[in-house]
């Protein structure tokens, strides 16, 4: 190819990345800039972290380690984040620090706003006794737990969310980093040889 292809061409016009990060550009995030002192922020824009952790958690994502891989591996995160690659550890500070008292309402507010609009269904199915998540429209986001469209039920669900996602931050904090084995080509290709042969002999 004589140029490189955009990330955003990649995504549909359709695609529920857009739609958070549409949400999350238009929110007043006054709170979390004044975090910041003198005003200043550090080298992740808040704006571009709260859209990455707000997408993880309408996914399933709670864990800063799992949003850190999703923004090295998954193309929706990559666009969002306008392909920066914040480590779990800076992403946890600016949950655990920055957004503390803030990020609780915020995603209850965003979460209200996209059910309210009808951008997102939350409906459960059952089939021969088992619960699955229905996709009742393109904006869909899966959860384990479904509710239906009651607001009291919908805040509890969310409430369930927030719990998982600090469990996620205390589990991050629990574990510790494994060093990647490096790759030793010699003895991979020794070994694959090894396999190859057998094989063969298998074979003949």
């Amino acid at each position: 190819m004589l140029f490189p292809c955009r990330l955003d061409e990649q995504i549909s016009s359709e695609s529920p990345v857009r739609l958070i990060n549409q949400v999350v550009d238009q929110l007043d995030i006054t709170p979390v800039m004044e975090t910041y002192e003198g005003g200043g922020t550090t080298s992740y824009h808040p704006r571009m972290m709260l859209k990455v952790l707000f997408y993880g958690y309408m996914n399933n994502i709670y864990s800063c380690r799992k949003i850190e891989k999703a923004m090295q591996e998954n193309i929706h995160y990559m666009w969002l984040s306008a392909q920066q690659y914040p480590d779990f550890r800076t992403i946890n500070n600016f949950r655990s620090q920055r957004l503390k008292d803030t990020i609780n309402s915020l995603f209850t507010q965003v979460v209200l706003l996209l059910v309210e609009m009808g951008y997102i269904s939350l409906k459960e199915v059952y089939i021969d006794g088992t619960k699955i998540e229905a996709k009742a429209n393109r904006y869909t986001f899966v959860w384990r737990k479904s509710v239906e469209k009651n607001k009291a039920k919908l805040e509890a669900k969310i409430k369930d969310i927030l719990s998982q996602v600090e469990e996620g931050i205390y589990s991050d904090n629990q574990e510790t980093d494994e060093v990647p084995v490096p790759i030793n080509s010699e003895e991979l290709k020794e070994r694959i040889t090894a396999i190859n042969r057998e094989n063969r002999s298998k074979g003949s």
